[in-house]
Formats: structure tokens, C-alpha cells, sequence
């Protein structure tokens, strides 16, 4: 994982963010979780400890993360966006049953970035690749019953 909580809210603050409880506990749940959650599943996990906290603000806080560049918004043509808290290079393995999303490395892909950079004159970005299919639990045989 990049950067701390607290490295964040020092970013946040930097810019003149204020830092509310509510913004501290929606950041920390966001980078700590691994399961790239909805806006509805952060608000169903933290809403027993801020009952006045309500999805708006949850949708707001996840808006201003993502202008601020500290939470990647993650858009799969589905009902809802997934959030990430992790902004280092990786992709997604994402499973079309249950819609779990797994993270995973494979290095050589930049080496793709850098042929469309020479092949077409692009300063290149970023790329995004997602790879569908079922998860283990949901393609176990046990399942199928």
C-alpha cells in the first residue's frame, strides 16, 4: 500500500481540507480494505459508529478523495462504483457471479506502455486491464447444488 492514513490527511490538510471524524473514518475504512467496496458497504460499516453520518456524505467524502487523488474510482459497467485506496500499478481480476475484485501484479505489462509509446508517439498515462471470470468459491462444484 502507498501512502499511510496519515499521510493522506497531511495531503487533505495541505490543500485545506477539513478533517472531519467522519472523512478520518471513511479513509482509514477505505485504505485498510481489501475488497474494493461500494459506497453503500462503506456506509453499512461505518454507520453503527456515526449514526448520523448519512450515504450523501459518504458519496461527498469519496468525491473529494478521488479529485484529491487519494482513492481511485473504479466503474465496471455495473450497478455501482468500487473504491480503491490502493494507487499502485496493478489490475483486477474480477468475478462476474459475486463480484469479488482481486488485485494482482504482472510487471510486464508496462513493457506495453512503452511499445504504444514508441509505436504512436503517446505520452502514455496509464493503462487499465480487468480480467473476468468466476471466483473460486463461486466455480467450486460445490456451489453448482
Amino acid at each position: 500500500m502507498g501512502a499511510t492514513v496519515e499521510q493522506a490527511l497531511e495531503q487533505l490538510k495541505s490543500t485545506g481540507v477539513r478533517m472531519t471524524p467522519q472523512r478520518h473514518a471513511i479513509l482509514s475504512f477505505l485504505m485498510h480494505s481489501m475488497t474494493h467496496p461500494t459506497a453503500d458497504e462503506i456506509y453499512k460499516s461505518l454507520s453503527p459508529s456515526f449514526p448520523s453520518m448519512s450515504v450523501a456524505t459518504i458519496y461527498n467524502n469519496l468525491r473529494l478523495f478521488v479529485e484529491a487523488g487519494l482513492v481511485r474510482e473504479l466503474t465496471y459497467g455495473d450497478d455501482s462504483s468500487r473504491f480503491d485506496a490502493d494507487l499502485s500499478e496493478h489490475y483486477h481480476a474480477i468475478c462476474r457471479t459475486c463480484g469479488t475484485i482481486v488485485d494482482f501484479d504482472y510487471p510486464p505489462l508496462t513493457d506495453v506502455e512503452e511499445a504504444a509509446s514508441r509505436e504512436t508517439g503517446f505520452k502514455v498515462e496509464g493503462h487499465r486491464m480487468e480480467i473476468y471470470g468466476q471466483c473460486a468459491s463461486c466455480a467450486s462444484p460445490q456451489r453448482a447444488n
